[in-house]
């Protein structure tokens, strides 16, 4: 392609590239026994977490959360990286709540994520928690991030002066973390413009404990990378070091030839790890040929570091310091991978952990990178927090390209597992229409009266005379001070029966019925005369004489005793 040309007609050379040149440390500190902070860097992605949760596994979460987003490293985004990050981190969110439903004794694991994604001439920052981003540009050092504190929000409000902030009992209370406590957390994101030459120091809060100013000064004045982030860690130690300190250091850069020629650097085959393992191979006879071989001497101190045998593992008193060469970094793992096959392309749900770490260190190998902290203890001894089978074949199928679609490998749930969980289904809907409806019955027999009889007087009861069982369905409403026994037969039998009212004023209509009436209906019965027979004489009369018919003698009705 040729290169634009000026109005005299001059080329004007292409712009290059950009790229991160780095260096990180991490150290568990005086008086931590382990290490929580985890830190990844590369040519284009730089991630630091300060795990929380102590024993809970603040280093699981992490170094889960590192591990889950190196893939991110490349340069190379069709759909634009304006979301891939953001989108990445809440990946990672999902994951550490898969490991605690997993693995309940991790409930309450978090941590906090800094990171900053290099795609072109744009730097995506995204950030949770209070590890801090620093930039150094024009001769201008500010703090990009903002800490997701509680002691920051009074600050916020006024309510608190920043010189306070550091001696508040609360300094430390997390208001926003990724964890198992939010679905979807709140990230602060930003797409900044970027220039050649400007530095930016990413750090865990373990650095607070050194004063800002000073921080400042050695960031300002320490031009080379790794002797910066050396000599930032040390200062934290002299301080006492309570807390796990992380620094990753890193320039904004051109990239050269011979950084183009550091990425031709391709994955070691497994195969050739085997021939170099092997004591009788002809590689110890001749040198070895092809790129696997091939270390670039002239790479800058920032990125690579010359090979060792000990290179890139976890030091002494919990200081990881990994070199970001790829050929030493593929060397560490050889025992392992040099006797292992090479990972088939498979979605097996129930890949062992050994085929994750195998995965992970071939992504690692494939380009320039540093890996401190748990994340780099987890990746050397193979224990990759991982989700049972989920995880380690979602890794194993994209070869961690990591298209986030975990969905659609999950393997689907079998049918009888569906139809187990079918019958309690159903059986609980059945039961709670029963009881839906028992309460709605119920419910309407309190709308209902009734006349009744209670202590041998006559009485009115809210709800209806049958019981459900040891359930009463009534309640005694009133006690009237008419006696049952006071009532015709007939009245008496309708009280002991319960005579039905539709409310309560119906009810008391019945009572007054019945006292002025000895009747429910409130009408007088009709009255029933009796014959009262009379003899008849035998005795002949006179023919003018007539026969002495009988005479009806009523009886008073309770109507007429009333009246």
């Amino acid at each position: 392609m040729a290169s634009p040309e000026t109005p005299e007609g001059k080329e004007t050379p292409a712009e290059r590239p950009l790229i991160m040149r780095y260096a990180a440390r991490s150290d568990v500190g005086r008086i931590r026994s382990k290490n929580d902070d985890s830190a990844y860097v590369g040519r284009h992605l730089a991630v630091v977490a300060d795990g929380m949760g102590g024993h809970a596994g603040g280093d699981v979460a992490s170094a889960s959360t590192v591990l889950d987003m190196i893939h991110l490293d490349h340069d190379d985004y069709p759909d634009g990286a304006d979301t891939i990050l953001a989108d990445e981190i809440q990946t990672a969110n999902s994951l550490l709540s898969e490991l605690v439903h997993q693995n309940p004794k991790l409930s309450g694991m978090g941590t906090t994520v800094t990171a900053l994604l290099l795609e072109g001439r744009k730097l995506h920052f995204a950030h949770i928690g209070d590890s801090r981003a620093y930039r150094l540009r024009n001769k201008k050092f500010e703090q990009v991030s903002i800490d997701h504190t509680f002691v920051q929000r009074l600050i916020d409000e006024g309510r608190l002066r920043p010189e306070e902030a550091e001696t508040h009992p609360h300094k430390n209370v997390l208001m926003r973390v990724l964890g198992d406590v939010d679905a979807s957390p709140e990230l602060d994101l930003d797409a900044l413009d970027v220039e050649p030459g400007e530095r930016w120091l990413l750090c865990s809060d373990g650095l607070n404990y050194v004063a800002g100013h000073v921080v400042e000064r050695v960031f300002r004045e320490t031009k080379d990378l790794r002797e910066c982030a050396e000599i930032l860690v040390n200062l934290t130690l002299e301080a006492g070091a309570p807390d796990n300190v992380t620094v990753v250091v890193l320039e904004i850069a051109e990239e050269t030839d011979d950084d183009v020629n550091t990425a031709a650097v391709d994955v070691v085959p497994p195969a050739a790890l085997a021939a170099l393992d092997e004591p009788d191979s002809s590689a110890t006879d001749k040198p070895a040929e092809g790129p696997s071989a091939t270390k670039p001497a002239d790479a800058s101190p920032g990125e690579l570091k010359a090979a060792a045998p000990d290179d890139g593992k976890v030091a002494e008193a919990g200081s990881s310091f990994s070199t970001g060469d790829p050929t030493a970094q593929k060397a560490e793992s050889g025992d392992e991978a040099g006797t292992s096959k090479e990972p088939p392309t498979t979605t097996d749900p129930h890949l062992g952990e050994h085929l994750s770490a195998e995965v992970l260190r071939e992504e690692l190998a494939s380009r320039p990178h540093e890996l401190v902290g748990a994340a780099a203890t987890a990746a050397e001894t193979g224990s990759i927090p991982t989700v049972a089978g989920r995880t380690v074949a979602r890794r194993a199928a994209t070869v961690l390209t990591h298209k986030a679609e975990q969905d659609r490998l999950e393997t689907e749930e079998p049918a009888r597992r569906r139809i187990r969980w079918l019958m309690p289904a159903v059986a609980a809907v059945v039961v709670l229409g029963v009881v839906v409806g028992l309460w709605l019955g119920y419910a309407w027999t309190q709308t209902r009266y009734y006349v009744g009889e209670y202590d041998s007087r006559v009485a009115i009861f809210n709800g209806i005379s049958q019981r459900l069982g040891p359930i009463q369905l009534s309640r005694l409403e009133t006690v009237t001070d008419l006696r049952v026994a006071s009532l015709p037969e007939y009245g008496q039998q309708s009280v002991r029966q319960t005579v039905p009212a539709g409310d309560l004023d119906d009810a008391q209509r019945i009572v007054e019925n019945l006292k002025n009436y000895g009747s429910t209906s409130g009408t007088c019965p009709s009255t029933a005369p009796s014959p009262t027979p009379s003899a008849t004489t035998s005795v002949p009369i006179p023919s003018t004489a007539a026969i002495a018919s009988p005479t009806p003698s009523p009886v008073p009705t309770p109507c007429e005793a009333a009246k």
